[in-house]
């Protein structure tokens, strides 16, 4: 039997990737069967592995990545396509290295909205790990990384956004029509001090926070009693 790879599980230096992108392969057609076929979700491993293999942590973390970013862009690639059901808005934000900025703002607006927003993060040049300092900052309120992990950005998860909020990869994210695009300007965390860092965090946090307000109020429509808007 196949042993599987758990989420956030280290796992041994891989010696047969085409037999970890066949297992994953398995995994997601399972999971997306009734959305695409197996030559989709096929590609779509493939792409990941190929992308991720460069990375730094490839030795002990690469099958657990590939499933998780071909998960995503597959996900995102449903909702692009409305395949599957979007329940709430959904935001982007975009970064160079997905290690600092992206991951930082990404984590606060889990933290303010909870379940009523979907977020993603990517970068235009992804960087092998999640930078310490975003590490420190999340931590002083209670936050913890988790799962995520640099990843490029892609076609996708840009069609699959609602906003998409840039913060410093200048003209790296691709334009889509229909997509609402925001530029935040705001220092690399990289070679701060920890307190200007953290004045950095606090303004991406009021952002956010007014964002997601705008995100998640009722939306008012003429005529009708219940937003008292007539």
């Amino acid at each position: 039997m196949d042993r599987q790879e758990t989420p956030g599980q280290a796992t041994p230096p891989l010696r047969d990737i085409d037999a970890v992108v066949e297992r994953i392969t398995r995994r997601l057609c399972t999971r997306y069967g009734r959305v695409f076929s197996q030559q989709t979700v096929e590609s779509y491993v493939d792409d990941c592995a190929l992308l991720l293999r460069c990375r730094a942590r490839v030795g002990t973390h690469l099958p657990v990545l590939i499933e998780r970013f071909a998960d995503q862009r597959l996900g995102a690639v449903a909702k692009a396509s409305g395949l599957a059901p979007k329940p709430v808005p959904e935001v982007l934000f975009v970064c160079t290295g997905n290690a600092g900025r992206s991951q930082l703002a990404a984590a606060l607006m889990h933290r303010r909205a909870g379940a009523a927003v979907s977020v993603r993060s990517a970068g235009s040049e992804p960087g092998p790990d999640i930078s310490p300092v975003v590490r420190t900052l999340l931590a002083e309120l209670g936050l913890v990384v988790g799962a995520e992990f640099p990843k490029p950005v892609t076609p996708e998860v840009v069609a699959a956004a609602d906003v998409v909020i840039t913060l410093g990869c200048g003209d790296a994210c691709p334009v889509l029509a229909g997509r609402r695009y925001v530029n935040w300007e705001l220092p690399d965390l990289s070679g701060l001090d920890l307190e200007t860092a953290r004045a950095v965090r606090d303004t991406l946090d009021t952002r956010i926070g007014d964002l997601v307000s705008e995100l998640t109020e009722p939306r008012r429509v003429p005529g009708d009693p219940a937003t008292g808007h007539y």
